[in-house]
């Protein structure tokens, strides 16, 4: 496989739809302000300044007929719902997938991890074969801190809900299929959803 290293200290492929940052502190540091403590790498805290004010993390009022626990998510709004109380859910900001890679419809959480190792998929190496076979978990993974891994009729969808190393492509079209949040937002979605919760993809 043949990579490089950019200017920014940034470990590179022989495309830009994925990079890995040689350690986190070259990962645009001016976007982080502190960090929570954590095992075996801390989560770095982002600047929420640096963060369109609709896509931070807020409380909202629901009045739809899921039930407590659920989690909801408009690709088009770029927008994560999680039902925490009756008339009430936390919406987060997140990334969704371009042109093509989008998917909806329902699965459930199935597994979850921390600090997950990335396998790209059959595809993801077509389009791109100098992608690594697997990535191992750390601040260099694209699936960050945390992912809550989607299952539908028992079956991987090879989709995730996860963290990114890359704060700024929040509110934007920028994944390969998954749903990107802050490390801090699915650090606290992941100890909050339980397995088995209902995911509804719009």
């Amino acid at each position: 496989m043949s990579l490089s290293i950019d200017r920014r200290g940034f470990l590179i492929g022989s495309t830009a739809a994925f990079i890995f940052p040689r350690d986190v502190s070259a990962a645009r540091s001016d976007w982080y302000i502190g960090k929570i403590p954590d095992r075996p790498f801390d989560i770095r805290l982002v600047d929420k300044k640096k963060i369109p004010e609709r896509f931070q993390r807020q409380s909202v009022a629901y009045s739809g007929r899921e039930v407590v626990g659920t989690i909801l998510i408009n690709k088009q709004e770029r927008m994560l719902y999680y039902i925490d109380r009756p008339g009430s859910a936390i919406r987060f900001g997140i990334a969704v997938g371009r042109d093509g890679r989008r998917w909806s419809g329902e699965a459930i959480i199935a597994r979850r991890a921390k600090w997950p190792g990335w396998t790209p998929t059959a595809n993801m190496r077509r389009r791109d074969p100098t992608l690594p076979s697997h990535v191992p978990g750390g601040p260099r993974n694209p699936l960050g801190a945390r992912a809550l891994y989607l299952y539908r009729d028992g079956r991987d969808t090879l989709y995730r809900i996860h963290g990114t190393h890359e704060p700024w492509s929040i509110g934007k079209f920028a994944s390969s299929g998954c749903i990107r949040m802050l490390n801090e937002h699915v650090f606290e979605l992941f100890g909050t959803a339980r397995d088995g919760a209902r995911v509804i993809v719009l």
